[in-house]
């Protein structure tokens, strides 16, 4: 029997959430396929509102100031999200336990999945591993992306190799000051 954990994966699932909102339900259902989940949802008519909603709460437990705030904050949500895991064979994946039963809306198996996923990542690789980009806490910057960082060394601290570069560049300058002639017009 396969255990399928909602680790790594969900965790990010819901950091490309929140860093590229789909325009519409179907949008994120098909995310949802990218990152791995395979069974379909019940259709709600407040699905993208409702879905919208987690990823919000979500972002507050990205957000906390502390590891126990945001402990407390994740217990909170898989109290209200806890349903009863379920052994499913679908999809020609074998039987394997879901966190989920049968025939729940979008929101409420994306708040289990997240949660759990997200209490996982954080157990096992560090409360610290979960947080903003770097680059958006220099002035100016307006970078919010989501860092899950899964590194082997745990100090990712950037969202993309491009934010990274950017607040170097930004560093360096502030360190060397501004440059008042170019080098070409220096004299020798």
């Amino acid at each position: 029997m396969q255990l399928n954990p909602y680790g790594e994966y969900a965790v990010l699932l819901a950091a490309s959430l929140a860093d590229d909102w789909p325009e519409d339900r179907d949008g994120i259902e098909a995310r949802t396929r990218e990152f791995g989940m395979t069974m379909g949802f019940t259709r709600t008519p407040t699905d993208l509102g409702d879905t919208r909603a987690v990823i919000d709460e979500w972002l507050k437990i990205v957000d906390a100031d502390t590891a126990e705030h945001r402990a407390e904050m994740l217990n909170a949500v898989m109290a209200h999200a806890a349903t009863f895991p379920r052994l499913v064979d679908h999809d020609g994946e074998g039987w394997h336990l879901h966190y989920r039963d049968a025939d729940q809306s979008l929101a409420h198996v994306l708040r289990a999945v997240i949660s759990v996923g997200t209490a996982l990542h954080l157990t096992t690789r560090g409360m610290h591993r979960l947080g903003r980009c770097a680059a958006g806490l220099a002035p100016g910057d307006d970078c919010e992306h989501v860092v899950v960082d899964v590194t082997r060394g745990g100090r990712q601290r950037y969202c993309s190799v491009r934010c990274a570069n950017r607040d170097a560049v930004r560093r360096h300058r502030a360190r060397t000051g501004p440059r008042t002639q170019p080098i070409a017009n220096r004299p020798h």
